[in-house]
């Protein structure tokens, strides 16, 4: 019975954020009214002229999903692991045909932007947005709104915003638009000391300053791991671009092979990938997303970043774009804020990522702690404030902690919530790890069930932030085309920190014939409530994210807290109670032996060992098929307990001997018998042509004789010879030969001018 009522709350969660992304609207005549796209600032603000009615305007307009019922109930199924759907995936094309937006819901919206003048400049597959472009008197007649110009109370710059909220047929299938207003810019959650400060620190940086670097996170996070991220990606949101050169130099300086990662540019919205300059560049933001991405997951296949344009700023596309990387990315990462949120085509962005496999991780922020209320001075909803997506519930927020470790690096210490204020004073006030209520969304049935939410401040009808944490102090980078930066902190270290750490567990997910992880909040906060609570999660107890507009919350407590969530990540643990244990792993090496000499022997093995090594997870039982009768091995089949390693050599049986001249491979298999996986090895024999003399027979005296051979190369030979068959000590001939190339050559001057016949052998020197 408590089952079905945790049953029925998920689904009513579901259904009623479902119903959310619907929309809301105002009908009035034949027309309906889509609200969200007027500034709030506009109400105070006089506009300085119209926008010139030939300006070019690039739209985004969303369309409302279908089958609202079913997508719930289904979602329902997909994150329920009592359920026969729990993580079966829709593909993306599944899902469009489904859920999606129809066909002719979208011929309906391209008909509409073709008849008002507006041309269609890009089409999805998901059918979720449509952009058009056209000048600004056709998108005003379009909606019904007339676009002014005016001032920017904060900013050195004007913008434009509609005068009133866009409407349009009550039948046409539109929730809602992006690009009506440039009032929002983006904004990069990461921030930077304004001085240096002397407190020490124990990183790894390459610079000697002690800042947090490479391998530093996986000693933190994920210790002991073998785990790289290999066959996955990280796919992140950007609103900048980058320089190869600084991605390369901290590639390079962490090691163990980062610099192998694919880096991959998706260029959205007419940007030309050119990182923009001055204060307000985003370009460190994008350097440190990649740079944290790849420290925690050395062995990802590519790191897909998909650029949106800073001055034409339409996160939808970006949000868009990264969905469509769904097959080969399912771990995302955010650390960049926008105004006039929420927004539900982005939900229904969000739910399509879930839907397929995808999960989202968002840098909470770095304004300390939300303040109550939709329109208050740092509300997480107040559309007028770079907050959004903070508060949205179908991705994870992550919050900010300054974490100490043991050593250079070494392993982890322990962590506090990340507040410069706190720790720095006034001058830094304001700035920390973000967390609060939401005033828009209900609470999940997934968060219902932490104990201690009134205690930490939190509510238990509205969604709490954030989910859970990461390090966001003391961070090394590398950017602005060759620039190497200390003191660097923000959220946006800890959400690619997840995104690296969720590579892992998706890897090991594969290993285990399982699919990814998808929506990770389910699952995160079920292992919370858990006994493995303390195993899976650093929990963060101590610091706050106090600041004078909050003077009295939120406070870091035992377990949940609105600062940094759920913790930390606990390492293995983690790892292993989201994605199972990982069976044990045969490792070989090498994986090929060899051995060369002539017809009839002798033979020199020159590679003979193999090393077993099982990783430490499990005992395992190996066993070694080998089908070729010259070739033994010392043992075939045995046991190994948890990082043990054994040795097993190969070699030669009298059934060598019997071979003609020749090439042998023999084909190995090691198999590892509790994991039912195997590997495969070689082993190779080269049989050489016995020593060749010519002529083979002369007449006259005072003849040549002239030797070859195939030779190993590296191998020290003499040649010998005796007059008659009955000698027994054979006499060198000149002196020993060095092998170089597989081909070795003698002679012997005048060789009957003393004996009527001559017997040659070659032996290998010592």
């Amino acid at each position: 019975m408590m089952f079905k009522k945790a049953q029925l709350f998920r689904r009513q969660v579901w259904v009623s954020l479902i119903l959310l992304c619907t929309g809301s609207y105002v009908f009035g005549g034949d027309l309906k009214t889509l609200h969200g796209h007027v500034p709030q600032v506009v109400s105070s603000l006089s506009p300085l002229e119209s926008l010139p009615a030939t300006n070019q305007l690039r739209l985004a307009i969303g369309l409302p999903l279908h089958n609202t019922a079913a997508l719930a109930a289904f979602m329902d199924q997909l994150y329920d692991p009592a359920s026969p759907g729990f993580r079966q995936f829709l593909t993306p094309e599944e899902f469009t045909d489904q859920f999606g937006p129809t066909a002719q819901d979208y011929e309906a919206v391209k008909n509409f932007a073709r008849s008002n003048g507006l041309a269609v400049a890009a089409e999805f597959t998901n059918r979720l947005l449509l952009d058009v472009t056209g000048p600004a008197s056709a998108v005003e007649k379009a909606f019904h709104i007339q676009l002014h110009l005016y001032r920017h109370p904060t900013e050195a710059r004007n913008f434009y915003a509609p005068d009133a909220e866009p409407a349009v047929d009550v039948e046409l299938p539109v929730l809602d638009i992006q690009g009506l207003s440039d009032y929002s810019r983006p904004r990069p959650r990461f921030t930077q000391k304004t001085a240096p400060h002397l407190e020490a620190k124990n990183g790894s940086a390459p610079d000697n300053s002690g800042q947090l670097f490479g391998n530093d996170f996986r000693n933190a996070y994920v210790p002991g791991t073998t785990l790289t991220g290999a066959g996955q990606s990280v796919a992140l949101f950007e609103a900048d671009g980058y320089y190869t050169k600084d991605i390369l130099s901290y590639a390079t300086a962490a090691g163990n092979g980062r610099t192998n990662i694919s880096i991959q540019t998706v260029l959205v919205d007419s940007f030309s990938g050119t990182p923009t300059s001055g204060r307000n560049s985003g370009n460190p933001e994008v350097s440190l997303d990649i740079e944290l991405a790849m420290a925690v997951a050395p062995g990802l296949t590519s790191i897909i970043v998909v650029e949106g344009n800073p001055n034409n700023y339409i996160p939808n596309d970006i949000l868009n774009s990264m969905l469509s990387y769904s097959k080969t990315a399912k771990n995302l990462s955010c650390s960049w804020g926008w105004s006039e949120g929420p927004s539900s085509s982005t939900d229904d962005i969000f739910t399509n990522m879930a839907a397929v496999g995808q999960t989202f991780f968002n840098a909470s922020g770095d304004s300390c702690a939300f303040t109550s209320g939709s329109s208050s001075v740092n509300g997480v909803d107040n559309p007028s404030i770079p907050n959004a997506p903070s508060s949205c519930p179908i991705i994870t927020q992550v919050g900010g902690t300054t974490m100490t470790m043991n050593g250079t690096g070494a392993s982890y210490a322990s962590e506090v919530v990340w507040n410069w204020g706190t720790e720095y004073g006034s001058k830094y006030n304001g700035v920390g790890s973000s967390g609060g209520v939401s005033s828009y969304y209900a609470i999940p049935s997934w968060q219902a069930t932490v104990p201690n939410l009134i205690a930490a401040g939190g509510s238990t009808g509205y969604r709490n932030i954030p989910d859970v944490a990461a390090n966001a102090d003391n961070v090394y980078i590398t950017y602005h085309n060759g620039r190497s930066e200390d003191g660097i902190g923000g959220t946006s270290c800890a959400a690619p920190i997840w995104a690296g750490f969720l590579a892992l567990v998706n890897q090991q997910a594969a290993i285990n014939g399982k699919p990814a992880i998808g929506f990770i909040n389910p699952a995160l906060y079920a292992l919370a409530a858990g006994a493995n609570y303390s195993s899976c999660f650093h929990d963060v107890t101590s610091g706050n994210n106090t600041w004078s507009n909050s003077p009295s919350l939120f406070y870091a407590q035992t377990g949940y807290d609105l600062c940094t969530g759920l913790g930390t990540p606990g390492g293995v643990s983690l790892i292993n109670a989201l994605a199972g244990t990982a069976p044990p792993t045969l490792v070989v090496a090498p994986v090929s032996g060899a051995a060369a000499g002539y017809a009839g022997g002798p033979f020199v093995i020159t590679s003979q060992s193999f090393q077993l090594t099982n990783t430490p997870s499990a005992s395992l039982s190996w066993s070694l098929v080998n089908t070729s009768s010259w070739l033994a091995f010392s043992a075939t089949n045995g046991t190994l307990s948890p990082g043990a390693s054994t040795t097993v050599s190969a070699s030669l049986t009298a059934a060598a001997t019997n071979l003609t001249v020749g090439n042998y491979t023999d084909n190995l298999i090691f198999s590892n018998l509790t994991a039912g996986t195997s590997q495969s090895a070689a082993f190779t024999l080269q049989v050489n042509q016995p020593l060749v003399i010519s002529p083979a027979q002369i007449a006259t005296s005072n003849a040549n004789f002239n030797l070859s051979l195939s030779a190993v190369s590296g191998l020290t030979y003499q040649l010998q010879y005796i007059t008659n068959l009955a000698q027994t000590n054979w006499i060198n001939l000149s002196s020993p030969q060095l092998a170089g190339a597989n081909l070795l050559s003698f002679s012997d001057t005048n060789a009957l001018n003393s004996s009527p016949a001559r017997y040659y052998r070659i032996i290998i020197s010592p």
